[in-house]
């Protein structure tokens, strides 16, 4: 039966007015119980991890300083930590989530109480699962509204929707992870891209549960934007409409209209879409952007419509938006460099007296094929891994924030180099072999309380050049200037943005170039800093024993506490702080190529 008009503009109504609602709503306890739930896309069925059975998860509401506490229950199969990514957490690292890092996974029937301590986040950030590769179908976004009484920096928009960008495999995505450490090949590509958790009508099976904008003519929709894939940067558009950035990474930045915007792995952007064109449909796309030669990638187009109200026949098939293409180094360099933060809304001034500077190589490598094997599946018969400055990251068998506040010996060495221990030209196009191989530790930066810190993060053509995407636990930063080729320490300062750089908690390192960013260290603890350049697999270890004196089991279906010694392809630079007794404790870095920083 055809709804009446006059019914369906109320029901309309009713929706925006329903969104609008949920900006003014936040509570102090949520219950997050992660369980396997049967979902279908592209034409098959499997369980996957969730939370609450939901595909994302549930959306996390809060003002501006507040302090939440969730429950997570873990009724899956596998043990399980759950990271607030770009929650400052002050003085209290030790629920942030990192697995074998700050904390210890909450084992299968196990239930773990996290606080969540928000102070000046205000827009959009995310959560998600930080074990393994758990995280690709448990995630979830949080909404930070401003206290009350407080406006936007920008005119009250009509309706706020989701926009969460993932990746789906057809097979396990577990069984992905695994092959990969097992082989050291690189882990096997995505079968498609997702919008809210849906591929969009351009892939098989997908036309009917394809996410729907429903928008009126002449209002402002803030769309709260986050890149939850595993492995790419992603491009994404409105065809035939501009979109304006008015946040990223929960701080507000200076409105920056654009026709397509790039987003990295791990960043949150809250985004403006005008309903200006004529009533119709309208795709909403997000493809891969990917400069790595030779790197095999997910190339699909996930879709969503935006579908206008109103007495009109819209086109049988809508329009895509032209989106740059998948290798465009400049159209991703054009929108990532002039991105401008509010300075008026800085929780903190930009740091312009340096105590301490760090440069810090990041590079794809190599390692030997281990214990005599000759079926490793990586470049040459070897195994994928990445570096900071020539160290890859050793997990310990107890873990790095416990470590350091109980002075516990032999866990971690400190000494983390400031300063990349071989020059050469980074981002030649011909280097030696030599450098493919890199030293394996656990080493940390102590840093002083107070201290104003510069970091220097420059990509190499080691192995092969990539786009880094590097996220920094219990802070944000300035990101005060961008550069392909090296950094120059006499030349490239004089260009350094120190009047509205953006203030973000994930930065892009480009391909072959460089990436500057400044902060404050005044949240005690041990953090991380690490690059999430997925694609390359963990590094296969030598059966080193792993375990955690809370739970005695590192995955659920292995009943021992030894298992092959698998960190993740990150490098890791641990800050810790001196000169401050920090009351409760130190956070870990996460397993992979990471890097740790004090919060």
């Amino acid at each position: 039966m055809k709804m009446p008009c006059d019914k369906k503009l109320f029901l309309q109504i009713l929706w925006c007015f329903s969104l609008i609602s949920l900006s003014s709503q936040s509570q102090s306890h949520y219950s997050f119980v992660v369980r396997e739930a049967n979902y279908t896309r592209l034409c098959s069925t499997k369980s996957i991890l969730t939370v609450n059975g939901e595909f994302p998860g549930p959306t996390i509401r809060a003002n501006r300083g507040d302090t939440i506490l969730v429950d997570v229950y873990n009724k899956g199969n596998y043990n399980i930590t759950l990271h607030w990514h770009g929650v400052k957490q002050p003085r209290n690292p030790w629920t942030d989530g990192p697995s074998y890092i700050t904390q210890c996974p909450i084992q299968p029937g196990m239930k773990f109480r996290q606080r969540l301590i928000f102070t000046f986040e205000e827009g959009t950030i995310w959560w998600h699962a930080h074990s393994d590769w758990i995280r690709a179908t448990v995630y979830g976004a949080i909404h930070i509204y401003p206290n009350k009484n407080t406006p936007f920096p920008f005119p009250q928009p009509d309706a706020e929707i989701p926009i969460i960008f993932g990746e789906w495999w057809t097979s396990d995505v577990n069984e992905v992870f695994r092959q990969s450490v097992e082989t050291g090949a690189a882990p096997n590509i995505s079968d498609a891209l997702t919008i809210n958790g849906q591929p969009g009508d351009l892939l098989p099976c997908s036309m009917p549960e394809t996410f729907k904008l429903n928008v009126e003519q002449g209002k402002t929709y803030h769309l709260r934007v986050i890149n939850a894939a595993m492995n790419l940067i992603l491009f994404f558009s409105v065809s035939q409409h501009n979109l304006t950035v008015v946040g990223a990474d929960a701080v507000y930045t200076k409105p920056f209209t654009r026709d397509y915007i790039c987003i990295s792995p791990g960043q949150a952007m809250d985004v403006l879409l005008h309903a200006n064109q004529e009533p119709s449909h309208y795709y909403l796309a997000a493809r891969a952007y990917s400069s790595g030669v030779g790197v095999a990638f997910d190339n699909t187009t996930t879709t969503a419509r935006v579908e206008y109200s109103g007495n009109y026949t819209p086109s049988s098939s809508p329009s895509l938006p032209n989106l740059p293409d998948f290798n465009d180094t400049q159209a991703a360099l054009d929108f990532i460099t002039n991105l401008r933060g509010l300075p008026e809304r800085y929780p903190t001034k930009v740091a312009t007296n340096i105590t301490t500077q760090i440069v810090t190589t990041i590079s794809v490598n190599t390692l030997p094929c281990p214990n005599g094997r000759n079926d490793c599946q990586g470049l040459n018969g070897t195994i994928f891994s990445a570096s900071m400055n020539n160290i890859s990251f050793q997990i310990p068998n107890i873990d790095i924030l416990k470590a350091y506040y109980y002075q516990i010996n032999g866990v971690y060495q400190t000494g983390f180099p400031r300063f990349p221990p071989f020059i050469f030209n980074f981002t030649g196009d011909f280097l030696p072999i030599t450098l493919n191989t890199p030293k394996q530790g656990t080493r940390v930066n102590m840093l002083n309380y107070g201290a104003t810190v510069q970091i220097v993060f420059q990509g190499t053509n080691i192995v092969g050049a990539i786009d880094h995407p590097i996220h920094l636990h219990g802070f944000s930063f300035h990101v005060v200037g961008y550069g392909l080729g090296n950094f120059n320490q006499s030349n490239d300062p004089m260009n350094f943005n120190l009047v509205d750089p953006p203030y973000l908690n994930t930065v892009i390192v480009p391909r072959n170039g460089w990436a500057v960013i400044r902060f404050e260290a005044i949240n005690p603890g041990m953090s991380m800093v690490y690059a999430l350049p997925f694609r390359t697999p963990p590094i296969l270890g030598d059966g080193d024993s792993f375990h955690c004196e809370e739970w005695r089991v590192f995955k659920s279906n292995i009943a021992t506490t030894t298992v092959r010694h698998a960190p993740v392809l990150k490098n890791i630079l641990d800050f810790s702080f001196n000169g401050y007794h920090m009351p409760v404790a130190k956070s870990k870095l996460k397993a992979g190529s990471n890097i740790s920083n004090p919060r």
